[in-house]
């Protein structure tokens, strides 16, 4: 076998298959990696949703039985819908952040990552190779950084001379000796616009972020939002751009490569009072093909509280009234008491003085107490 030959023919097949941008880099120990990971960890800045083991993020011979390379692949994603749709009064809409437009983005890396795969196993039949998509064990940033397909910015996101940082990520440890290519120059310089930009101070300094601060983050978990950041959180009901879209490196880019990562309006900017009525099958149905749809139904209805809270939408006192009075949980009735209570009102007030005599939970009877306390005073 010879490697340079087929990396050569590994690269011209990967354009031909719509991988956008693709890099090589040594399966080493990512020693570096590995101190900013338990450096994290102490600090608990980590969102709990990586690999737990800091050995096997770091190790790839863990991974893989005598791995000799690693092939990093990107996709560039749009930034602009093709066609808008425009919230109105008594007609709020929340957002997905960019990287829940289309298709779930793991299936669409894994397909190209499984043709890489067959296309190696035909020239090679006894490679030993493993695929990884955001869930896997490796770093998909750390790779890619080593493999030159971007340099690692201060908004913790891999951003690429070509298409900016809207990209997806994946990676294949092989068994193949590869020859790596060059790291980038990292080309932030003295700009702070991303760290300037985190709506929650999240960047904490260029390059580290206390995910548990992170908008992206903060969408996805499946509890009450802590109420210091939901003023902040806006109409995003999933993810968060505002890292990416502050960036001057992403001015002006946009890019409608692949047909199943474009937004269907309707999904990547829904209308709100729609959503508190799903059942777990329509919210399947409805959502279910898109990356942000992960966590499943009720973190979505409950940033979607939290979005028409932040628009003051009056029109939709009657449906959080009816959470309140309906959903057995205290997360969607807790965050509906806070939403009342922000878009206030005789009607608001009232319905929550009349919970205050029924409600039984406690986590939800102190989320009452304080918005009439508020409304006391």
């Amino acid at each position: 076998m010879d490697a340079n030959k087929l990396r050569e023919e590994l690269i011209a097949y990967s354009k031909e298959i719509g991988i956008d941008k693709i890099g090589f880099t040594a399966a080493d120990t990512f020693t570096e990696l590995k101190n900013r990971l338990i450096r994290q960890q102490e600090l608990g800045y980590q969102s709990g949703f990586e690999e737990p083991d800091i050995e096997k993020r770091v190790t790839p011979s863990l991974l893989l039985e005598e791995p000799r390379s690693i092939i990093s692949i990107a996709l560039a994603y749009p930034s602009k819908m093709k066609n808008r749709v425009e919230g109105k009064k008594g007609e709020r809409r929340g957002f997905f952040s960019r990287a829940s437009w289309g298709l779930d983005y793991h299936h669409i890396l894994r397909d190209r990552l499984k043709k890489l795969e067959e296309f190696i196993l035909e020239k090679v039949p006894d490679a030993r190779l493993k695929s990884m998509v955001d869930t896997g064990e490796l770093s998909d940033r750390a790779v890619a950084e080593k493999a030159g397909i971007g340099w690692s910015g201060k908004n913790c996101a891999i951003i690429t001379p070509e298409f900016g940082s809207y990209v997806y990520l994946g990676e294949m440890i092989t068994s193949i000796p590869f020859e790596p290519d060059q790291p980038l120059e990292d080309q932030c310089g003295s700009c702070t616009a991303c760290l300037d930009a985190c709506p929650t101070g999240a960047l904490v300094q260029g390059g580290q972020i206390n995910a548990q601060h992170c908008i992206a983050f903060l969408t996805q978990t499946k509890g009450l939002i802590p109420e210091e950041f939901r003023d902040k959180i806006g109409n995003r009901v999933y993810g968060c751009d505002s890292c990416q879209t502050s960036c001057p490196k992403n001015k002006g880019l946009d890019f409608h490569f692949h047909e199943e990562m474009e937004a269907d309006p309707e999904i990547a900017k829904p209308l709100l009072k729609p959503i508190l009525k799903l059942s777990n099958r329509e919210f399947k149905n409805k959502f279910g093909y898109v990356a942000g749809s992960w966590r499943g139904r009720k973190p979505i209805q409950r940033n979607a509280i939290i979005a028409l809270a932040h628009f003051k939408d009056e029109t939709a006192i009657p449906d959080l009234i009816e959470v309140l009075q309906n959903d057995s949980g205290p997360v969607l009735k807790g965050t509906a008491v806070w939403a009342l209570g922000k878009i206030g009102g005789q009607r608001a007030i009232s319905s929550l003085e009349k919970a205050r005599e029924l409600e039984t939970d406690r986590v939800v009877q102190l989320e009452i107490e304080k918005v009439l306390d508020v409304n006391k005073s």
